[in-house]
């Protein structure tokens, strides 16, 4: 549904009783599932800010990190958002975090 999309139309589908968000960054998408009237601005920065998390990790994230890295990308998420909530906001914060968790491994 989201690949087969054309560019000029807008990152937000609604589906059935929820909105499906996405953003292409290359040849990645991400997506979220969100409630109706959940804020779809707050979900796309969402989405920017997590992209933003993992080429600060990854340096220029691309589909392979994220497949071969998986345990260290879901790591990362878990620390952004936890219960569908954002946790916390602050890139150093998240990262510092992360290292501390490689440092106990």
């Amino acid at each position: 549904m989201v690949i087969t999309r054309d560019k000029n139309y807008s990152s937000f589908i609604e589906y059935e009783s929820y909105k499906v968000i996405y953003r292409r960054y290359a040849g990645l998408f991400f997506t979220l599932g969100v409630d109706v009237n959940a804020n779809e601005l707050l979900a796309l920065e969402t989405i920017h800010l997590f992209v933003e998390l993992l080429d600060a990790y990854f340096s220029y994230v691309c589909e392979l990190d994220i497949v071969f890295n998986f345990n260290k990308v879901y790591s990362i998420l878990d620390e952004f958002i936890l219960s569908g909530e954002v946790q916390e906001s602050a890139k150093i914060e998240i990262l510092d975090r992360v290292r501390d968790l490689e440092k106990l491994e």
